[in-house]
C-alpha cells in the first residue's frame, strides 16, 4: 500500500497568496489588453479626423438596429470628443436616411445610387459577414465611388469595424454598460418627410414584424402574430411596414391585410424605404415589431414602443442599452416583451 505523503502546513499557508498573485497577475494583463485596444482605436480616431480634410462615415452595410442603436451614438461621441465639424463629414448608408445622421454629418450618400439592392446583397453574401469587423474589399468600393462621384479629394474613411471593434469589448462582457455611456451620446431623432403617404390612417399603430434569431420564423410564432395583429386591428388600424425588400436573413413576416390592416409596401423603394419606415413610425400612435432593427428607432422618434422575442439571449447586451438610450432621450418608452409569457400557448413557441 502506498503511502500518501500530507502537504506541509507552511506550504499550504504560502500556496493561497501564490494562486492569488498570479490569478491577480492574468486579470491585470487582460485588462491592459482591452486597454491597449481602446486607446489603439482612439488615437486611429484622432488620426483619421484631425485635419481639414472630408471625412467619410461608413460605408454602413450592417443590421439596421446596431446603425440605429450604436454607430450614430457612436458617431456623435466622435463628433463631440475630437471636434469634428459635420461640415466635413459624408455619411454613406442606404435606404434614405440621411435624417438619422442629422447633426453628424451635413452631406449623405446613398449607397443605392452606387449599386443595385440585388448586387448589394450578393456582395454581402460574398464577404462572408454581416457585421464590419473589418474593411472588406466591398467597402472600399463603395467608399471609392462615392469620394470619386462627390470629388471628395482627400477624403479618409472613419469606418464601422471602428466602432464594432471598440464594443465588442462591451458586448463580450468584458465592459460595463457605462463604457456605452461614455462612448455614445444619444439624441431625438426627427422624421423626414420622403414621400406623400395618400391613404395613410388618420390615427394607426406601426407593425414591424420579421424573422430573426430571437424571434424564428415558425408556424407556432406565425399564428401568434398573426392573432395579435388581428386583435389590435380591432382597437385600431395597423400599418404593416413589410418592404417587400429581402437583403438579408430578416424577411418580413407575410400578415393577412384587411380594410383595417393596410401594407406601406407600395410607398416604398429601395432607395427610400428606411426613410419612408421613419416617416410612417413617427406619425404612429405606437410601435409593436420584432425586437431589434427599427424597435430601437422609434422611441428615439418619440414614439411608444412594444419590442417582441421569443429567444432572449441574442439580445441580453442590447436591451439594457436600449430602455437607457429611450431615457436619455425623452422620447417614446420602450417595452420589450416575451411573447412565452403573454400567450397561453407559450410551450409551443
Amino acid at each position: 500500500m502506498t503511502d500518501v505523503i500530507a502537504t506541509p502546513e507552511w506550504l499550504r499557508r504560502i500556496g493561497r497568496p501564490v494562486r492569488d498573485a498570479r490569478r491577480h497577475r492574468l486579470q491585470l494583463e487582460e485588462e491592459r489588453r482591452f486597454c491597449e485596444t481602446e486607446w489603439s482605436i482612439e488615437r486611429e480616431i484622432d488620426d483619421l479626423t484631425r485635419g481639414d480634410h472630408p471625412v467619410i462615415v461608413g460605408p454602413w452595410s450592417s443590421e439596421v438596429g446596431y446603425e440605429v442603436l450604436y454607430w450614430i451614438p457612436f458617431l456623435r461621441w466622435v463628433k463631440d470628443a475630437f471636434r469634428l465639424d459635420p461640415a466635413r463629414v459624408v455619411a454613406v448608408s442606404r435606404g434614405g436616411v440621411a435624417s438619422w445622421y442629422r447633426g453628424v454629418a451635413d452631406r449623405y450618400a446613398e449607397i443605392w445610387n452606387e449599386l443595385s439592392p440585388d448586387t448589394f446583397a450578393a456582395r454581402i453574401t460574398e464577404r462572408g459577414k454581416v457585421k464590419q469587423m473589418e474593411v472588406s474589399a466591398f467597402d472600399r468600393e463603395i467608399a471609392a465611388s462615392v469620394e470619386s462621384r462627390l470629388g471628395l479629394s482627400g477624403a479618409r474613411v472613419l469606418h464601422p469595424s471602428l466602432m464594432y471593434r471598440l464594443f465588442s469589448l462591451f458586448w463580450s462582457g468584458n465592459r460595463p454598460l457605462r463604457f456605452i455611456d461614455s462612448h455614445t451620446r444619444y439624441e431625438r431623432i426627427e422624421a423626414p418627410e420622403i414621400v406623400v403617404l395618400p391613404g395613410l390612417p388618420t390615427s394607426y399603430v406601426a407593425v414591424k414584424l420579421y424573422a430573426a434569431r430571437s424571434m424564428p420564423d415558425t408556424p407556432a410564432v406565425r399564428k401568434v402574430l398573426a392573432h395579435h395583429v388581428t386583435m389590435l386591428a380591432e382597437q385600431v388600424p395597423v400599418v404593416l411596414l413589410d418592404t417587400g425588400l429581402v437583403l438579408d436573413e430578416h424577411a418580413d413576416y407575410e400578415l393577412a391585410r384587411s380594410t383595417r390592416v393596410i401594407s406601406a409596401r407600395e410607398w416604398m423603394t429601395p432607395e427610400n424605404n428606411l426613410g419612408v419606415q421613419t416617416q410612417i413610425i413617427a406619425r404612429s400612435r405606437g410601435f409593436i415589431g420584432t425586437c431589434g432593427s427599427v424597435a430601437w428607432l422609434a422611441p428615439m422618434l418619440g414614439v411608444n414602443t412594444s419590442a417582441l422575442f421569443v429567444d432572449p439571449k441574442w439580445l441580453h447586451a442590447h436591451l439594457g442599452v436600449a430602455l437607457r438610450a429611450a431615457h436619455r432621450v425623452k422620447g417614446g418608452y420602450f417595452a420589450a416583451a416575451d411573447l412565452r409569457g403573454i400567450h397561453p400557448l407559450a410551450d409551443a413557441l
